[in-house]
Order: C-alpha cells, then sequence, then structure tokens
C-alpha cells in the first residue's frame, strides 16, 4: 500500500527558459474572473498579462500571483500587469514583436483546443464574459480555439476556459 504524503504548495519543476506566453484580456465585467485568471497564470509560469478598462486584480484571489515591482528575486515570478485603455493596440504590438495571436472564442473557423498545437511565443486572447471578443479584435488574430463543451450553457466562464487554455499550452511547453 502507498502511502501519500501532502507536499502543498511545491513548485513541479523549475522552467528551464521562461513562458514565451502572454494573456490577453478584454475588459472584463467582474475583477473576481480577471483575478482568477492572474492566480492561474502565476501558476503557469505566464509572467505578463495586458488588460484594459478598468481591471483591478483583488489580492485575496490573486494571492501571491501579482508582480508588486520590488526587486527581490523572490518575486521575480509574479505576474506584471500591463493596463491599457483598449486592446486592439497593445496586440498590434505584440503581433510586430513575433507574437502569434490565439483567441479563445467559438468561432465558424475555430479550431478544437485538444487539436492546436500551440506556437511557443503566443498571445491567448480572452474575450468578454457577455460578448466575448469583439470583432475588431478578431479581425487581428491569427488563430482561433474553442474548448469543447457538451452541456448548457455551452461555453465556459471566461476564467475557467482561460485556466483550461493555460493548461493545455503548458502541457505543450512542460519545460517553458
Amino acid at each position: 500500500m502507498s502511502e501519500f504524503v501532502q507536499q502543498r504548495h511545491q513548485p513541479f519543476s523549475p522552467l528551464d527558459q521562461p513562458r514565451e506566453l502572454i494573456v490577453a484580456c478584454a475588459p472584463l465585467r467582474s475583477n473576481v474572473n480577471l483575478s482568477r485568471i492572474v492566480r492561474t497564470a502565476g501558476c503557469c509560469g505566464v509572467t505578463r498579462v495586458v488588460c484594459c478598462g478598468q481591471a483591478r486584480v483583488i489580492g485575496k484571489i490573486a494571492r501571491d500571483a501579482v508582480d508588486d515591482g520590488s526587486d527581490s528575486p523572490d518575486d521575480a515570478s509574479g505576474v506584471q500587469l500591463d493596463v491599457h485603455r483598449t486592446l486592439l493596440h497593445p496586440l498590434l504590438e505584440l503581433k510586430r514583436e513575433g507574437y502569434r495571436l490565439v483567441g479563445l472564442e467559438q468561432t465558424s473557423a475555430s479550431k478544437s483546443i485538444l487539436e492546436y498545437q500551440f506556437p511557443r511565443r503566443a498571445v491567448l486572447v480572452v474575450g468578454n464574459e457577455r460578448r466575448g471578443i469583439d470583432p475588431e479584435i478578431l479581425s487581428v488574430l491569427d488563430d482561433v480555439v474553442e474548448i469543447p463543451v457538451w452541456g448548457p450553457p455551452h461555453a465556459f466562464n471566461v476564467a475557467t476556459a482561460t485556466t483550461i487554455a493555460l493548461y493545455e499550452y503548458c502541457r505543450q511547453y512542460p519545460r517553458g
């Protein structure tokens, strides 16, 4: 019989290189969702979240994920928040820097996340809880992926969907 000893909050394994994944969020209705996304990003070794609108992270939810700007090496793994008025211009700049823009949305041409090979250097773009990704943003994306859903309401909550997508990226690139 195996003996299991709980080891909470232990790193899985150090990354060989930093993640080349950025999360970009449309203006979200709920700062709870943004905070959950930031916490998940931190758990996945993602160091940058681009957001816009009235973005505010709730510390009790995001916990130790947010980079507080200190120079301590212990804080180097925190998530940097880049808050912008709109999402379009930061996305276009990231595209010019060589990132592939990957939307997480249900569209007529989206690919199943189960079959999609994420590029290592990517921006995962997530939409608003009610409206999804605006057509203006959809028009600049390189790819769109969706997560299969088998029952009503036929779409996951934005924070849950982002968690699934981040996990899939990490599964494909476990060492960074």
